[in-house]
């Protein structure tokens, strides 16, 4: 998924599936739970979760962290509007380096709030205010026990919602840990884009190439059912494949998507079980 720019997903469509994660993430952060997120690889999930805490918007300066600048106020709004912090813990992550980089993470995002919410020509507080209402923790699997016992413990002592976002059966691994699991108080199942959404998706990808949808066009109506055979409304192929037929589409000079054109771009992509 996209880290910065978009580059590997395009514009970000606000999707049904979107606004579920957010009304989940606000009851995570309101209650002060553990909740748990858990879908397919490709539908979403990250984007969301990036999308709810801003992170797209932040990232670059909480990992520079260097001299201030007026255009931080920009970033120190957006924090100040999600009050999370987005992680994602390396392959093979050990306890110490979440033990660096969490603490580090949730420092600089309170430093930022407080530099949105302080009356201009206060003075600072030499006591540390948190901020910070939610972690959420991205490609939970890759935690081991220990790391995943740092996060309860987090969790206990800081009063702040935690929201672990994994593949399906991320719930089985997390019911070995009594302690941890006994603490989750909501669950949300992130799914592929289904009829109607996948349409309204599918008009966006048609517009932004210069193209109307118009579903009384056989030619139209063959393609998107080729679209959504192939993709099975998982967010990331339809990406994927719209880069494809972009492409087509200007090798071969056309103005309008069809069955070929469809096929064409699905022959050179690689699609794995999603």
């Amino acid at each position: 998924m996209t880290q910065r720019g978009g580059e590997r997903t395009g514009t970000f469509i606000v999707t049904g599936e979107h606004r579920r994660f957010s009304e989940f993430a606000d009851a995570v952060r309101k209650h002060r739970y553990i909740g748990v997120c858990h879908g397919p690889a490709g539908v979403g999930k990250t984007l969301s979760a990036r999308r709810y805490a801003r992170w797209d918007i932040a990232q670059a300066l909480l990992d520079e962290w260097g001299p201030r600048k007026e255009s931080d106020a920009k970033v120190h709004a957006a924090l100040a509007r999600s009050r999370a912090v987005f992680y994602t813990p390396t392959v093979g992550a050990t306890l110490n380096e979440l033990r660096k980089d969490l603490p580090r993470l949730l420092s600089r995002v309170d430093i930022c709030v407080d530099q949105h919410v302080r009356p201009p020509g206060s003075l600072i507080s030499c006591g540390r205010s948190r901020y910070v209402e939610l972690i959420i923790v991205d490609e939970a699997e890759r935690l081991s026990t220990s790391a995943l016992e740092y996060l309860r413990d987090v969790f206990d002592r800081e009063g702040i919602g935690l929201i672990l976002i994994g593949m399906p059966g991320i719930q089985m691994k997390l019911a070995r840990y009594p302690q941890l699991y006994s603490r989750v108080g909501f669950a949300h199942a992130y799914r592929p884009l289904q009829d109607k959404e996948l349409t309204f998706v599918l008009t966006r990808r048609w517009r932004q190439l210069g193209l109307n949808l118009d579903d009384a066009d056989f030619t139209d109506t063959q393609a998107v059912a080729t679209i959504v055979r192939i993709t099975g409304g998982n967010f990331r192929l339809v990406h994927r494949l719209f880069v494809q037929i972009e492409r087509i589409l200007r090798i071969n000079g056309l103005k309008t998507i069809t069955d070929d054109v469809v096929e064409a771009a699905r022959s050179v992509l690689v699609i794995g079980a999603t």
